[in-house]
């Protein structure tokens, strides 16, 4: 079974590399677990916050790796501990968020189980480049000699 693209329009150049893109997230799955927050908090600033209840920071991992960012959780077992009723998760986890060209990552930091990542924007530059059309000689040169037209 043949599959159809989202790009294949003769007007979208280059956007294979989107579609790969795409297709990691469809894989990735849509679990919700941990719950999560993206707030703008300024012009050129995003904030991603997870609610990581139970995790120690020797328990997450943050990756940037090509444009994504991972966050993996993963608690140590502690076969001591005997619970009689368990309502926190306590399960592991990997978040992606793909991020645009010249996003960068401020800086992570944990706060009351909050997980919280800053997120730079770049800033956007509007400029217009005017493209010189060059004009293409055919194989015949044609040339103009006082009103005599010469093939070369």
């Amino acid at each position: 079974m043949s599959r159809v693209s989202m790009f294949n329009s003769p007007l979208l150049l280059g956007f294979e590399h989107f579609e790969h893109i795409l297709e990691q997230l469809a894989k990735s799955g849509g679990d919700g677990y941990p719950p999560y927050n993206i707030e703008h908090t300024q012009d050129n600033r995003l904030q991603i916050t997870l609610a990581v209840a139970g995790f120690f920071e020797e328990d997450l991992k943050i990756t940037l790796e090509q444009n994504q960012l991972i966050i993996h959780g993963k608690q140590k077992d502690e076969p001591d501990r005997v619970f009689l009723h368990r309502g926190i998760a306590a399960r592991q986890f990997q978040k992606k968020f793909v991020l645009a060209e010249g996003v960068e990552v401020a800086g992570a930091q944990m706060d009351n189980g909050l997980l919280h990542i800053d997120l730079s924007l770049p800033e956007q530059d509007r400029h217009v480049k005017q493209i010189k059309i060059s004009s293409k000689k055919s194989q015949r040169d044609l040339k103009t000699i006082s009103g005599t037209e010469i093939i070369e």
